[in-house]
C-alpha cells in the first residue's frame, strides 16, 4: 500500500473542494482489496460515483470520508462554505465534489461520528431485509463493525435473545456491552446439542434461531449459520466474499427445513421496501442511529494518513486488535 501525489484544479460550477478531516478503513471490503482478492470481473462499486471504474491496480480506495469545505465553484450557494460533510469519497487529503454527492453533517455529530455512516447504513439495511419480528430468536455470526452496529440496532428491539458469534475476545466483549444476550467464540467445536442449549428458554419451537445473520466474511460460516437456523428460518447474507469460496452444505437440514437464504447488498433498497423508502430516507435514519448509537466509542486506532500502510498491516496481521480503525489527516 502506497500513498501517490497527484493535483486537483479548482471546482467547477457546481462543485466544491474538501479538506479531509477523518475517514474510516471498511475492514472487511478493504482488506479482500488489500490482499488481492477482489473479483476481478465486478467495477470497484456502480453505486458510488468516485468508484465506478474497473478494478486495476494502483487503485483509490475507501468510501467514508469526513471533510471541511475549503472552496466553492460557480453556482454552489456561499453557505456551503466551511460545512463539515461525509463523502462515499476514497482516502485522500482533499477532493472535489458535487453538492448533490455530499451529507451536511448535522452540528451534533461529530466528525469522528459522522465516518460510521456507510456501516451503520449497512446495519440498517441488514436489519430491513431481515425483518426482524417481536419475539424472535436472533444470532449474528461475524461482530466486526457492521456486525456490532447490527447487533446495536437490534437490541433497540423487543427480541427473545440475541446471540452473536466471533472469533476475537475483543469483539465478543463489544457485543455484549451493545446488547447481545451471549456472544460465543465462533471457533468453538459445537453440534446441533450444543446449540440447542444456547436457546433454551426462548420463545423458539425447535431451540433454534428464527433470523440469523452471516456478517462474517468467511464462506465456511453459512454451513454454522444453517445448522442453528430453524424450520422456515431467514438467514440474510450481508457478507462479501470476493473471490473467496467454500465448499457449502445445502443438503438435508437446509433442504427439508425450508430455510430461506436473503442476499443483502447496501447500493440498493430491496424492491418490497422502494415504494416508500429510498436512499435519502434510509441515510437519515443512519444518521439517527449514529446519534443514539454513538459507534465512535468502537474506535481503537487513529493514525494519521501518512502513515496509511501501517493502519493496512495491522487490521491485516492482527486483527484481533482491532475494531475500528481511523484515518487522521490534520498532520497529512
Amino acid at each position: 500500500m502506497k500513498i501517490r501525489e497527484s493535483s486537483i484544479p479548482g471546482p467547477n460550477s457546481g462543485e466544491v473542494a474538501v479538506k479531509t478531516l477523518f475517514s474510516a478503513i471498511s475492514a472487511g471490503t478493504e482488506s479482500l482489496v488489500y490482499r488481492g482478492e477482489w473479483p476481478q470481473d465486478l467495477t470497484v462499486d456502480e453505486s458510488i460515483s468516485s468508484l465506478r471504474m474497473g478494478f486495476s491496480y494502483p487503485l483509490k480506495y475507501g468510501y467514508a470520508a469526513v471533510g471541511r469545505i475549503i472552496q466553492i465553484g460557480e453556482n454552489v450557494s456561499p453557505e456551503y462554505l466551511g460545512k463539515n460533510v461525509f463523502s462515499f469519497n476514497p482516502h485522500e487529503t482533499v477532493f472535489l465534489s458535487r453538492t448533490d454527492d455530499l451529507v451536511l453533517i448535522p452540528e451534533i455529530l461529530s466528525p469522528e461520528a459522522a465516518v460510521f455512516l456507510p456501516t451503520m447504513e449497512t446495519a440498517v439495511s441488514l436489519v430491513m431485509d431481515g425483518e426482524p419480528i417481536i419475539g424472535e430468536v436472533v444470532a449474528i455470526f461475524g461482530q466486526g463493525v457492521v456486525g456490532l452496529l447490527t447487533s446495536a440496532i437490534l437490541s433497540r428491539m423487543n427480541l427473545a435473545k440475541i446471540v452473536t458469534f466471533d472469533k476475537y475476545t475483543l469483539r465478543r466483549k463489544a457485543s455484549l456491552g451493545l446488547g447481545a444476550d451471549l456472544s460465543i467464540d465462533s471457533t468453538t467445536d459445537f453440534g446441533v446439542d450444543r446449540f440447542e442449549g444456547f436457546f433454551k428458554n426462548s420463545l423458539s419451537n425447535d431451540h433454534r434461531t428464527d433470523l440469523t445473520y452471516e456478517l462474517s466474511g468467511c464462506p465456511e460460516v453459512l454451513n454454522q449459520a444453517v445448522l442453528i437456523t430453524g424450520f422456515n428460518g431467514r438467514i440474510v447474507l450481508g457478507s462479501f466474499y470476493g473471490s473467496k469460496k467454500a465448499d457449502i452444505q445445502l443438503g438435508s437440514w437446509f433442504h427439508r427445513s425450508r430455510i430461506k437464504l436473503i442476499s443483502s447488498q447496501v447500493s440498493s433498497i430491496a424492491p418490497h421496501w422502494s415504494g416508500r423508502w429510498n436512499k435519502s430516507r434510509r441515510l437519515g435514519l443512519a444518521l439517527k442511529m449514529i446519534e443514539e448509537i454513538v459507534p465512535e466509542n468502537l474506535i481503537t486506532h487513529r493514525i494519521n494518513f501518512c502513515d496509511a500502510d501501517k493502519a493496512y498491516r495491522l487490521i491485516d496481521e492482527k486483527p484481533e486488535d482491532v475494531l475500528q480503525v481511523i484515518f487522521n489527516y490534520e498532520e497529512s
